[in-house]
This record gives structure tokens, C-alpha cells and sequence, in this order.
């Protein structure tokens, strides 16, 4: 599986740190450290510049102004959420499929994109609490960008999808990347049914949700209808 070979790759970063490191001191055009007000909100779109500490696999710290930056325009894994292996051979013995750690394994592939390079984050809106949204570049690359190309966010259905945000994620779901090869429940309808929202939280628990799926976002379950009811024969 091509998650496995992710797993490989991050060996050497400790992805499964859940806390935001620190990070050097980021410089930005905003000169207030209170959220801004809706009036502020329709004059001014700020821009935030400097290193960042990574929070989960679509959010940004940038520490200097106590601000956190959500990446706009995609969606990943919580850090709580468990995607599941869909090769599941000894069912009769085991309750549920092997879990993927898609929050984590989100989050470290954002640390990896980030590296120690300089972030410029421009923001594109405020959510309803005020968390920026922010199209935001590293090293001249754009970030959601490279989230979406290996397989560990999604375009955010919400918004307006960039095409080429669309074009990388067919192809990165074509090719079984990061989670687009696992049984995983829709960002959205986690948020709302999950009830243990902890780092604790255990994988049956997302197991039992995706018995009650509402609908279907990764191509193995697509794959799990084509296969043939009986195999002796």
C-alpha cells in the first residue's frame, strides 16, 4: 500500500508529537494580536511571514502574533482521526481492519513540506470563530498544493476548488495515495459524530462510525463493491 510507503519515509520524524514545536519568532503586517473585527475583516486581508510551528495537517502558529492560519481551500484528517487498511484478511479474529493514523500522518507530511524554510501566508478569509484562511507558500511552493499531490487532504468541498487543486487530487486518488488508499470518513461528518475528541480516542471508535457512513470520499470502498461475492469458485 502506498500509505505504507509513507510510513517509511517519515520514520525518522517524530510525527507523533501532538503538540505544535516551537518554532522561531514569525514577523507579520498585522499589528494587532486580537482577532479582527468584522468591520476590520471587509478593509484588510493580512499577510503573515516568518517560520511556523505546524498544529495539524491544515493548520499553521505563527508564534510572535499568536495566530493560528487554516490553509485554505483543502481539508485533512484531525489529529484524533483513524482511516483503516483496507486489506482485511482474518476477519473472523480480528474486529476491524488495520488503523492508519491519518491526523498524524497528516500533520507530519505538513512538517515535512514546511521543513525550516520561511512561510508567507496570505490571507483569503476569516472563519466564524476568526481563524484566518490563507493560501500560503514555502520555499515558492504552495503548500495545500503539495498536501493535495501526496494524498493527505482533500480539496475542501465547501469552497470554489482551484482546478489545479482538483487536477492533483484525481490523480493523487488514481494512484492510491496517502489516504485516498484507506477506508476514511468524510473531515466534516467526523467533526460532527465523533464524540471522544482526544488524542486518547481508540480506532474502533472511528471503525463504528464508518458503519454509519453517510457517504463515501476514498476510492477503497468503491473498490470493496467491485469485488466478487464469492471467491471458491
Amino acid at each position: 500500500m502506498r500509505w505504507r510507503t509513507a510510513v517509511a519515509a517519515l520514520c525518522a520524524i517524530p510525527f507523533l508529537q501532538v503538540f505544535a514545536l516551537p518554532a522561531d519568532l514569525a514577523t507579520s503586517s498585522n499589528d494587532g494580536s486580537q482577532w479582527p473585527s468584522s468591520v476590520a475583516i471587509a478593509r484588510t486581508l493580512t499577510t503573515y511571514r516568518g517560520s511556523a510551528a505546524v498544529i495539524d495537517g491544515r493548520t499553521l502558529w505563527f508564534p510572535d502574533k499568536a495566530v493560528k492560519v487554516r490553509l485554505a481551500g483543502i481539508d485533512a484528517c484531525e489529529l484524533p482521526q483513524w482511516a483503516f487498511d483496507p486489506t482485511w484478511r482474518d476477519r473472523e479474529r480480528l474486529k476491524a481492519p488495520a488503523p492508519v493514523p491519518c491526523g498524524p500522518f497528516a500533520k507530519a507530511w505538513l512538517k515535512r513540506t514546511v521543513g525550516t524554510k520561511g512561510i508567507l501566508c496570505k490571507v483569503q478569509a476569516y472563519e466564524v470563530e476568526g481563524t484566518p484562511q490563507a493560501r500560503c507558500l514555502s520555499g515558492g511552493k504552495d503548500i495545500a498544493l503539495e498536501m493535495i499531490r501526496v494524498g493527505w487532504a482533500r480539496v475542501e468541498p465547501a469552497t470554489a476548488p482551484d482546478p489545479l487543486y482538483l487536477s492533483l487530487q484525481r490523480y493523487a486518488m488514481a494512484a492510491r495515495y496517502g489516504m485516498w488508499a484507506t477506508y476514511v470518513l468524510d473531515m466534516n461528518e467526523w467533526r460532527d459524530k465523533a464524540v471522544d475528541k482526544t488524542l486518547s480516542r481508540r480506532p474502533i471508535a472511528d471503525f463504528n462510525l464508518l458503519s454509519e457512513r453517510k457517504v463515501e470520499i476514498s476510492p477503497p470502498f468503491a473498490d470493496a463493491r467491485k469485488k466478487p461475492r464469492r471467491t471458491d469458485r
